[in-house]
């Protein structure tokens, strides 16, 4: 009976240390992929400037590791986890590529590998938030429970929005006609798309922050706390 217990203990605690390194790496990472793609903010390292990308890409794979050992008989929360898991790993493979299309826009090979990069990223919150809701489900909490259904849902619909709205941008911006249909109002329109696409991102991302700090606090207060 104590050994089961402290593996409890031990697997509860390395929950609330992945969930910790989702926190605080989901931003990190969103950053380091921005500034990697539209700046050489780190050009004094040379090809070595994709790494702040690459390792923190990784970190959001290494917490979602963390993560196994909770529940493990438990299997739809465990392939939710390992699809998240999957889509982490894509994350970090495709991270470098953010630096050579930087340096290289021109090359397609480097376009596709980004447009990739993207792909993975949305599919990667939209897991991560359902592996969030599979979580929440074993928590004794229940009003956390369905705030989490609520905002899962919610980020789930907004970053489907914001990959649609990116598909049907590249699908025109391809098609031979798009001069045509776009016309005089190019440029408001290209705008107006970018800021309706960072808002489907950036507040969907922010829920899903709030959700993780929210799902470790309970943790915190549910099993951790009692045993004091």
């Amino acid at each position: 009976m104590d050994a089961a217990k402290a593996d409890l203990m031990r697997a509860l605690g390395r929950l609330v240390r992945g969930l910790s390194l989702l926190f605080w790496g989901i931003p990190l990472a969103l950053a380091a992929d921005v500034e990697t793609a539209r700046t050489d903010w780190l050009g004094a390292f040379g090809a070595l400037s994709f790494a702040p990308a690459l390792v923190l890409s990784a970190l959001l794979w290494h917490g979602l590791r963390q993560l196994r050992d909770f529940q493990r008989q438990e299997r739809v929360w465990q392939q939710a986890l390992h699809r998240a898991e999957i889509f982490a790993i894509l994350n970090t493979g495709f991270a470098p590529f953010l630096f050579w299309w930087h340096r290289f826009p021109s090359v397609p090979f480097y376009c596709v590998c980004v447009s990739f990069l993207a792909l993975s990223g949305y599919l990667f919150m939209i897991q991560l938030n359902q592996m969030l809701l599979r979580l929440a489900a074993m928590l004794p909490d229940e009003m956390l429970r369905t705030e989490t259904r609520t905002f899962v849902s919610m980020n789930t619909w907004m970053l489907a929005a914001a990959l649609g709205s990116l598909a049907a941008y590249f699908v025109l911006m391809l098609s031979p006609s798009a001069p045509r249909l776009i016309g005089r109002h190019g440029a408001a329109l290209e705008t107006i798309g970018e800021w309706l696409v960072l808002f489907l991102t950036l507040m969907p991302t922010a829920v899903t922050l709030a959700l993780l700090w929210k799902i470790k606090e309970a943790i915190f207060t549910s099993f951790f706390e009692v045993e004091r």
